[in-house]
């Protein structure tokens, strides 16, 4: 059963995702980290602008590095920390890899699946479902994405 990380951790893994969010250059600011017993095994950003790859999202890029870092798809133990709620592609593939508990930021009303628009994380499925914190640092993600919408478009 996924363990509810301790406050301390969860703030200092989320300001890192935020430091990860900061570097997406021209991609939407959203930051991954991914932990397994108190280490950082991975870490990933939005990269679909820079490498045209519409699964490049900080959850796939991340998970794609753990899985390399761990010689396993299978991520039973490990915690994402993201800035921005899973979509339900990020959603099922955290699902898919076992992950036991995500934390994200920001909520996503247009397209967040870990409750806001869907849900994903239903009783009956046949996987493991992992625990889900939402609203971490929420004002500090949300200020990356409303900062990042608004130099690109000022009437926002």
């Amino acid at each position: 059963m996924p363990q509810t990380p301790k406050p301390h951790d969860l703030y200092s893994y989320m300001e890192l995702a935020i430091k990860q969010a900061q570097q997406s250059e021209e991609d939407v600011p959203v930051g991954a980290v991914i932990v397994q017993d108190g280490s950082i095994i991975a870490v990933g950003v939005n990269e679909r602008e820079r490498t045209l790859d519409p699964t490049g999202h900080a959850e796939i890029v991340a998970l794609r590095k753990a899985a390399q870092n761990l010689n396993s798809w299978r991520l039973p133990g490990c915690q994402i920390y993201v800035t921005l709620e899973p979509c339900a592609m990020c959603a099922e593939a955290l699902i898919q890899a076992r992950v036991s508990t995500i934390v994200f930021g920001a909520y996503d009303p247009r397209s967040g699946a870990c409750g806001s628009l869907f849900n994903l994380f239903i009783e009956g499925r046949p996987y493991p479902m992992p625990e889900i914190v939402g609203g971490i640092m929420e004002a500090d993600c949300k200020r990356l994405l409303t900062d990042f919408f608004r130099n690109r478009d000022p009437d926002l």
